[in-house]
């Protein structure tokens, strides 16, 4: 009797795969709970030209600042 081979089915990934994104993916994220989503509470010039942004996640509310460089 002969033995039964089966082709290997196809990967199929979509442009959605969260792992063919990760390059692409831009922002900020919440340490804490992996939000995309936040709100500006102050700005204000800072040293060397740049802006500095205090921002509060929408989702925990836990705070974090950026610094921006002015175009």
């Amino acid at each position: 009797m002969p033995a039964l081979t089966t082709d290997p089915v196809p990967q199929i990934t979509s442009p959605a795969d969260p792992t063919l994104d990760a390059a692409r993916q831009r922002g900020l994220v919440c340490r804490h709970c992996g939000c995309r989503h936040f709100r500006v509470i102050y700005t204000r010039p800072a040293w060397g030209g740049r802006i500095l942004r205090r921002r509060e996640c929408r989702h925990c509310g836990k705070r974090i600042t950026t610094w921006e460089k002015a175009p």
